[in-house]
């Protein structure tokens, strides 16, 4: 009951997302089934559903989008680029996964991914608004698809407009009812509806042909590789940043170990089978996840029933498939979307005053300059704010807070004192080349205006010193020294001491303390 579950689920999307991307909807299902199926005998979450996502089939849309000027592209079927693009995305999930670099999801901020999906989800839902109004519109930036959706409004197909509104609103309203496949309900009905009423009379577009032979398709040029990979890269990043993220949550909420090298590596099957099979990118969905959760997984043979329950419907039952209204499968993509649109996640960053710019900049990034463009817009948006951060860590000047041994910030806390004929600084962040020489020439500055002749830095952020900091370091020392102040280091730690030594500030190092208290009882001695 539970693949069946999965299976109303990944079929109305699987065949919407085909849609988004441009692609005939036989190759979303395969990718569900083969992907599906390669991720059930190599993965470890027991509830992810992998097949294809919203997100990874507006990026592909986009990069094979991205391909119309080059030169090398032209005349190459559209179905092969898809091919080439989904096999080239398991090649870079097998690759990271190897070398072991499922760490890199981390480059990609949690505030990034919600402003990210936010423009994402509104991207999405614009784009499924002429299927559902039964209009044309022109494609492109949203600044050319909204004013030309205005446009083409007059001349709305009422019948497919109140199909698709209808349905929905049956999703949205039997989404109170947890237990019952609201989706598979509306495809269903829509089935009937695209078999019993003559929607050709109404002009009402259907889904269309749904087939799982395998067509005979010539592979792209070998030169076009590079730009192939170039165009693989982001869709293999966000399909791991949504998948981990569904995976890790789902897996914390139950106690579940997870290793994000080892789900690199199913990825990288899954996405190898998807292409084997003439499908599209494949994922772990949040909606999909979550439903599979809901509907009671116990192990990955849910999922993997699901996929076959596709197969077994994709067979024998394509003929009703192709009879669904277009109506109908956009209402179904936006209505999986409009978790999505919440603005929880975005105002709790504004409330918390933390990285809420960030998260508006990357949706603004994919609403203003595309689905490819914005997503590695929010990849440089994430690295750039780690590198602003550690080039530009706060200062602490530190006091004693009574007579314990408890060193705190003056600035936030009125009862530390200072002690007599000491002056104590503490970096917010490692010293590293990218900040070494500014934080050092800061605290230098400072440490002068003091008329404390003995100065302590405590080192508790850095574990290690690079080259640029021991040089950095040492000329600070060296500068105190020559208007008569001395510097001793606290919390450095054993690596830090190891590395002067090797360094030849051997001196420096032995004075160093584990404490700023026996840092400044040392200097006061």
């Amino acid at each position: 009951m539970t693949g069946l579950a999965v299976a109303g689920l990944m079929l109305p999307e699987g065949v919407a997302y085909a849609g988004l991307a441009g692609l005939p909807p036989g190759r979303a299902l395969a990718a569900g089934i083969a992907g599906g199926l390669a991720y059930a005998l190599v993965g470890r979450s027991r509830f992810a559903v992998v097949s294809p996502t919203s997100s990874s089939a507006a990026i592909l849309a986009a990069a094979i989008g991205g391909l119309a000027t080059n030169e090398l592209a032209a005349g190459v079927d559209r179905g092969a680029l898809a091919t080439m693009l989904v096999a080239l995305v398991g090649v870079i999930f097998l690759g990271l996964s190897v070398f072991r670099l499922g760490s890199l999801s981390a480059f990609i901020s949690r505030p990034v991914l919600h402003g990210f999906a936010f423009g994402l989800a509104i991207t999405i839902i614009l784009k499924q608004l002429p299927p559902l109004l039964g209009v044309s519109s022109p494609g492109g930036p949203i600044w050319t698809m909204v004013p030309g959706l205005i446009r083409a409004l007059p001349s709305t197909n009422l019948p497919s407009a109140a199909i698709g509104l209808m349905a929905l609103g049956a999703i949205l309203a039997l989404r109170r009812l947890p237990q019952i496949p609201g989706a598979l309900l509306v495809i269903v009905g829509g089935i009937v509806l695209g078999s019993t009423a003559a929607p050709e009379l109404w002009h009402i577009a259907l889904a269309g042909p749904v087939t799982l032979t395998m067509p005979s398709i010539a592979l792209p040029p070998l030169s076009l590789l590079p730009r192939l990979f170039q165009l693989a890269a982001p869709i293999a990043l966000i399909l791991f940043a949504e998948s981990w993220g569904t995976m890790r949550s789902l897996a914390l909420k139950h106690g579940d170990p997870m290793d994000a090298d080892r789900e690199l590596g199913a990825l990288g099957v899954a996405n190898l089978a998807a292409a084997v099979a003439q499908g599209m990118p494949v994922g772990a969905g949040f909606s999909a996840g979550s439903a599979n959760e809901a509907a009671g997984a116990t192990s990955r043979i849910a999922a993997a029933a699901g996929s076959v329950a596709v197969l077994l419907l994709a067979l024998f039952a394509s003929g009703w498939i192709a009879r669904i209204p277009e109506a109908v499968l956009a209402a179904v993509v936006i209505a999986a979307l409009t978790h999505a649109l919440s603005p929880a996640p975005l105002r709790r960053l504004f409330q918390i005053k933390r990285d809420g710019w960030i998260a508006l900049a990357a949706a603004l990034g994919v609403l203003l300059l595309g689905v490819l463009n914005g997503m590695l817009a929010a990849i440089a948006l994430s690295v750039g704010h780690l590198l602003y951060a550690l080039a530009h860590p706060s200062i602490s000047a530190l006091g004693r807070v009574g007579q314990s041994h408890d060193f705190v910030d003056i600035a936030r806390h009125e009862d530390a004192k200072v002690p007599v004929d000491v002056a104590i600084f503490r970096p917010n962040a490692p010293l590293i080349f990218a900040n070494a020489e500014g934080t050092l020439r800061a605290i230098d500055t400072m440490a002068r205006a003091s008329k404390a002749p003995l100065v302590v830095l405590s080192l508790e952020e850095s574990n290690d010193l690079d080259s640029t900091a021991i040089d950095a370091l040492s000329e600070f020392a060296q500068g105190l020294s020559a208007i008569g102040k001395r510097l001793v280091l606290a919390r450095a730690h054993d690596r830090v001491r190891d590395v002067l030594v090797a360094a030849g500030l051997g001196d420096l190092a032995s004075h160093s303390a584990y404490s700023v208290a026996d840092a400044v009882q040392q200097a006061q001695a």
